[in-house]
């Protein structure tokens, strides 16, 4: 069923989606986002997706009376970062580039001081996958570059099949740290979840607080950060996949449903009251 039928258009909060910037392979460059994080924002948080291109330093201009990100983010009512093949150029962490990574440098110029806006401006915030790498780089973390070669971890990528069922089937059990806010959305401390990434969080972001960990290698599945005013959850799995079929997934979008009709609610009424 689409859980969206029964909320009016008019009532569905505003979701940025972030964006990738890829050649297009005849020379020329695309804004991406793949159909699944639409979809989830559509069917499971019941929004209005708004496609948030990949412009970087377009968006980083004071020339205005605020600067473009927080014009963007006191439009919207929640921003969902997407998962992707590229990752973090680790510059942003310290570290130099490694053999066999794609880089995205106009979405890490995007996402990352997005994610500071979003945050500070006290916007919801659900980060995915890449995501969750980024939500840890731009809070002062680090990252693996690659998590299969540190020693004791496990080779969390997906096995490249044709068949996205086998891709995003559930690969390992985690561990949700007692009473954390993953926890207190989901009321268990073990559930199963699909692997597709190649890096992960090495150093944790000094404002993050880990949520859950894979039960066989100890690597970070999912983190908060206590000190958001909004609702701020990353994880490093898809629960964007076939989510409406998935009730741990459905929990998680529904949290992050019910703090966007909250903030559509709370900035609605103050442009109306701004009208009056």
């Amino acid at each position: 069923m689409n859980r969206s039928s029964s909320r009016p258009p008019t009532l569905r909060p505003l979701v940025g989606i972030s964006a990738c910037l890829k050649e297009n392979g005849r020379g020329g460059w695309h804004h991406t986002v793949g159909e699944k994080y639409v979809q989830a924002a559509v069917r499971a948080v019941g929004a209005l997706p708004v496609l948030i291109p990949a412009i970087g330093p377009e968006l980083d201009d004071a020339t205005g009376l605020l600067p473009a990100f927080d014009r963007l983010l006191d439009a919207l009512d929640g921003v969902l970062l997407t998962g992707s093949p590229s990752n973090v150029e680790p510059h942003h962490y310290g570290k130099e580039s490694r053999d066999g990574t794609l880089h995205d440098a106009a979405r890490d110029a995007t996402t990352l001081p997005l994610i500071r806006h979003t945050i500070a401006r006290g916007v919801p915030l659900f980060a995915i996958c890449r995501g969750l790498q980024e939500v840890n780089v731009a809070l002062g973390g680090s990252l693996h570059q690659h998590v299969h070669e540190v020693e004791g971890r496990r080779d969390h990528r997906s096995p490249k099949s044709p068949d996205m069922d086998v891709n995003y089937a559930p690969a390992h059990d985690i561990d949700i740290v007692e009473g954390g806010m993953l926890h207190r959305l989901l009321g268990e401390r073990r559930v199963k979840v699909n692997s597709l990434h190649g890096q992960g969080v090495d150093m944790l972001s000094p404002r993050a607080k880990i949520e859950a960990i894979c039960c066989e290698d100890g690597q970070v599945e999912a983190l908060s950060v206590p000190d958001a005013q909004a609702f701020t959850l990353a994880l490093q799995w898809h629960p964007e996949y076939k989510a409406l079929e998935n009730p741990i997934s459905m929990k998680l979008f529904d949290a992050f449903a019910a703090a966007c009709r909250t903030r559509m609610m709370e900035r609605t009424g103050s442009l109306l009251r701004a009208a009056e």
